[in-house]
């Protein structure tokens, strides 16, 4: 293929250049190269997100339109319908794969095992997000340490919960989909986090949502049937079940004082904590990982070397906080 070919001419122009004194490496492009700059506008990337149906992986989408423009590739991004729908993911990257039009692929897998097998025989560079692939296709995955985000989390909520005046601090988790990666890394996380700061997760009782409010708001109601006495810490996978399970909560007294934390940082969950619905979340920059994650693609089409891992950083948004952090993310989404 011609970009193809044009990605290789490119690595052996950069290699003599490096041979000569003046080659770089790492994992940042520095824009300021006119004949990389030239040599990235014929380059075609598709990201391939876990869904388009929520606003952390638009707000991800949008992160990979702008390293595109930045970078001055194409890149189109895809997403399944929802994080259950494994066949219709699986459908875009073997499409992806065997397309003759595409010189990288950056991939946020819902299934990362069998994803790993649909990769095995490819040549087509590959960047993981978000969700790491254990596969040797995978030239770098971008993303965030879930167990330590969590971990941050599960900390911080059972310091809110002593402030609260719960002596016994109890936490239940409404998580993801069960057996997704990431989902299970949260619950490790929350419950490493929530027991080294003196409280104690029931891992018995942890409830699954498939990452979709509605659910947890099911969720939460059995969890009020089972606990009338009301729970210290609701810890949720993501900010939208965070606050469905709030909502849930509201007219029960018993859990006027649940501390209720999600992980996302999108502008649904600022507005949550800032009305007073979610307590708080763990904020991560899914701009930032669509970013990275299409400027690693770039990189490796030009022959640089990846970091196996290009972390992203996580914070702990609260009411103290909430309004600057909203101010942030509308910056960078240019709104």
């Amino acid at each position: 293929m011609k970009k193809r070919l044009l990605a290789a001419l490119v690595s052996g122009a950069m290699l003599i250049s490096a041979l000569a004194g003046c080659g770089s490496s790492g994992a940042q492009t520095s824009g300021d190269d006119s004949a990389g700059q030239t040599a990235n506008q014929d380059y075609h990337i598709k990201v391939i997100l876990k869904t388009l149906a929520s606003e952390y992986w638009q707000y991800v989408g949008n992160g990979c339109k702008q390293a595109g423009e930045d970078l001055g590739v194409t890149v189109d991004v895809l997403g399944a319908s929802s994080e259950t729908a494994y066949d219709e993911q699986l459908s875009m990257i073997e499409t992806t794969l065997s397309s003759s039009d595409c010189d990288a692929m950056v991939v946020a897998p819902l299934q990362a095992e069998t994803v790993a097998t649909q990769i095995a025989g490819t040549d087509l560079p590959i960047v993981a997000i978000d969700t790491a692939i254990n596969s040797d296709k995978v030239l770098s995955f971008v993303g965030f340490n879930n167990e330590e985000l969590a971990a941050m989390g599960g900390k911080a909520a059972v310091e809110a919960a002593k402030d609260k005046g719960w002596d016994k601090i109890t936490a239940i988790g409404i998580m993801g989909v069960q057996g997704d990666s990431t989902s299970e890394a949260r619950i490790a996380g929350f419950k490493q986090g929530i027991a080294e700061a003196g409280g104690e997760y029931l891992s018995a009782e942890t409830q699954y949502a498939d990452s979709v409010a509605d659910k947890a708001v099911t969720c939460m109601e059995a969890i009020i049937q089972a606990h009338p006495e009301g729970v210290s810490i609701i810890v949720a996978n993501n900010d939208d079940m965070a606050a469905g399970a709030a909502r849930a909560a509201a007219a029960f007294p018993a859990y006027k004082n649940t501390i209720f934390v999600g992980i996302g940082g999108n502008l649904a969950g600022i507005d949550a904590i800032l009305a007073g619905q979610e307590t708080m979340t763990v904020a991560v920059d899914g701009y930032d990982v669509g970013y990275l994650g299409v400027q690693a693609a770039v990189d490796a089409l030009n022959g640089k070397k990846l970091d196996e891992f290009i972390a992203t950083d996580a914070t702990v948004v609260t009411a103290d906080n909430a309004a600057e952090r909203r101010a942030e993310v509308e910056k960078r989404l240019g709104q």
